[in-house]
């Protein structure tokens, strides 16, 4: 996913942090264990969420979320995860994630659609475009 963070990164700006978090929300939203981007959307909307992530979906504004609405909605054990592979505390990952996820699910839902098949594949796609 090396290249796919490096894309990300010069798209949306930051550094190696940053490409970082890139990297594991990617990963997250390619996890099948909770069935990818769809899940996830299904979990964040489950915790009460989801008129937030569908605006991220959607062709309109993003509507903003909190680093606590994230970590309610992502549990506390996902966080930590992301916060040991970032090398920051709890709070600052939920932060982070809090700003980029919404980012990532609209830059991946181009035209308010969620994508089919191989998320990377679309991710990969979408990048190339933007980098023209």
């Amino acid at each position: 996913m090396g290249l796919l963070d490096s894309l990300f990164g010069k798209v949306l700006g930051g550094g190696k942090q940053q490409s970082n978090l890139v990297n594991e929300l990617m990963g997250l939203l390619n996890n099948q264990q909770i069935g990818g981007i769809s899940g996830l959307v299904e979990k964040l909307s489950a915790k009460g969420l989801g008129d937030v992530v569908n605006s991220w979906i959607s062709t309109g504004k993003n509507m903003p979320v909190s680093p606590q609405q994230i970590q309610n909605a992502l549990g506390s054990d996902t966080i930590s995860q992301i916060a040991a592979k970032l090398g920051v505390n709890t709070d600052k990952a939920s932060k982070q994630v809090s700003n980029m996820l919404p980012q990532i699910v609209d830059r991946l839902t181009p035209g308010g659609k969620m994508p089919e098949g191989d998320l990377m594949a679309k991710g990969m796609d979408l990048l190339k475009g933007l980098m023209k």
